[in-house]
């Protein structure tokens, strides 16, 4: 049997050759334990999380985190069955209108992806109309807005108001992160919560897909 314990704490020091040699021998051996390989991943990305936010890890880290997670559920991934991820649902993740950054973004859809949720990844410069009808369409309850430019803040606000208009605003949970966002601006736009950290905005979306 494989070690859990030892790959979740690969995974949170970023010992990228342990956690990809503990997931070949979960897949060599059947893959009877991936379900149990995929939360200790998780578990140790929460780590990573804990520890970029306390500050012993920086952007760099997280993204090679995101990488050796990728890499580690491509070996394990065929091994899992549906319910084994601990699927959260759907949700949107997108760099707004306008902005064209995406490594803020594409760090925190691999958290998201580890933490569980489906994310549809609308890519940059998105805008509302796109961002409405895909929740429309996909029935998308959980969105999470980024955006490092100042007039980023302007479309998030756009976002909001286009569900608002479209009477759905009360149907999904909208979450602002990047460099312009403050608790304030989130208040004022009319967002329900905003993170400056990756962990945060994973821990926020959990609570909202488990009905928090």
């Amino acid at each position: 049997m494989a070690d859990m314990n030892l790959l979740k704490r690969a995974m949170g020091d970023l010992e990228e050759d342990a956690v990809l040699r503990i997931v070949k021998e979960v897949a060599g051996s059947g893959g009877g334990e991936a379900g149990a390989a995929m939360e200790a991943c998780q578990d140790g990305m929460k780590m990573v999380g804990d520890r970029f936010e306390a500050g012993e890890y920086f952007i760099g880290d997280l993204i090679f985190a995101g990488e050796i997670m990728i890499n580690a559920l491509e070996i394990i991934k065929p091994f899992l069955s549906a319910g084994d991820s601990g699927g959260k649902g759907k949700m949107i993740l997108c760099t707004v209108q306008g902005d064209l950054h995406d490594i803020g973004k594409n760090i925190v859809k691999s958290m998201l992806e580890a933490a569980g949720f489906d994310v549809l990844d609308l890519g940059i410069d998105v805008s509302p109309e796109t961002v409405l009808e895909t929740a429309k369409a996909e029935g998308v309850r959980i969105i999470a807005l980024s955006g490092v430019l100042t007039l980023a803040l302007d479309a998030m606000k756009d976002v909001v108001d286009i569900f608002k208009s479209a009477g759905l605003r009360d149907s999904v949970k909208i979450i602002i992160g990047g460099n312009p966002v403050t608790k304030e601006a989130c208040a004022k736009l009319g967002a329900d919560e905003w993170a400056h950290s990756p962990q945060k905005t994973v821990n926020v979306c959990s609570a909202w897909a488990a009905g928090a």
